[in-house]
């Protein structure tokens, strides 16, 4: 295998989905209709989509010595990611519970398990070795500590450091600083700038974003597209590829993959979100976290219409 250029640091999680006619409110209980098992988590996710998308790809995770962690780690490995890196602890594995609405929309709780302990010691363990590495994906689904060295390693390394704020949450200004790409959804930019959703702009809202720290930004706005603000220009509408949503849960990831890819290629920012706007748009026709990721020629065939 090639040596990885595009790096994962992040979550690995089983992830246990029931479908239903519509997210439960607080209270309710509901029935349901199936229940599935997928291999998930942010991290493993983006990795996923990264290496179907054509990149080459490692990750640095934990995972624990239950069966779900051997799951974990032979799905990533089947999906042509590099699992070398990733270490079993003494500690559940990582699990999210997901109910999907007949809308497509989703409501998630994650535990997290062995995810926990992916912190700034395991970060200092593996990150000077990976010297080859262009592009470093992150999210917020692991201790910060270990997110903040990540990105400093990132710095020191020469390599693009790409953060999807997702859960949301305040970050620091240290963090935000040390970010090429932050790529929050409308919910994650609001948390970040402390507004409503409701009060959103995303034209003003890139630039506020950028204005924190980050050096450049994208806005993922689901069936709206997205916004890309690249330096000093001017914010950039990408349009959405229209399709029939039947499980959102990892379209945010399916973009962040495929967008390191592309940027890892060569291509120009906005490119490269319009290629991760049509992998996205491809993962939601599908259920499931990491099955739902696209192939490139699946991508490839969709951007060329």
């Amino acid at each position: 295998m090639d040596r990885p250029s595009i790096l994962v640091v992040g979550s690995a999680n089983v992830d246990l989905v029931v479908t239903a006619e519509q997210l439960p409110k607080p209270g309710e209980t509901l029935l349901g209709h199936r229940f599935q098992t997928f291999s998930g988590g942010k991290g493993a996710n983006q990795a996923v989509a990264a290496a179907r998308a054509g990149g080459k790809v490692a990750m640095i995770a934990r995972v624990g010595t239950d069966g779900f962690g051997k799951r974990l780690v032979d799905d990533l490995a089947a999906s042509g990611v590099d699992t070398s890196e990733i270490r079993y602890v003494d500690e559940p594995s990582g699990v999210a519970l997901i109910v999907t609405a007949a809308n497509g929309e989703n409501a998630i709780v994650v535990a997290p398990g062995a995810n926990k302990h992916l912190d700034a010691a395991a970060i200092d363990e593996v990150m000077p070795k990976m010297t080859h590495v262009t592009h470093v994906l992150v999210q917020l689904e692991t201790p910060l500590d270990g997110v903040i060295r990540a990105a400093q390693w990132a710095r020191d390394l020469g390599a693009t450091f790409v953060l999807d704020p997702a859960p949301a949450q305040p970050l620091s200004k240290q963090l935000l600083e040390l970010t090429d790409w932050i790529t929050p959804n409308e919910r994650e930019a609001s948390t970040l700038l402390g507004l409503e959703k409701k009060e959103l702009d995303s034209f003003e809202a890139v630039r506020a974003l950028q204005a924190l720290g980050p050096r450049n930004v994208i806005l993922k706005m689901s069936s709206k597209g997205a916004v890309v603000l690249v330096g000093n220009t001017d914010p950039v509408h990408v349009r959405p590829v229209p399709v029939t949503a039947v499980d959102t849960t990892a379209a945010g990831d399916a973009f962040n993959g495929a967008f390191a890819v592309a940027l890892s290629e060569g291509r120009s920012p906005v490119e490269a979100a319009e290629f991760a706007a049509a992998a996205a748009a491809l993962s939601v026709t599908r259920r499931g976290a990491q099955p739902s990721m696209p192939t490139r020629g699946e991508i490839d065939a969709i951007t060329q219409l």
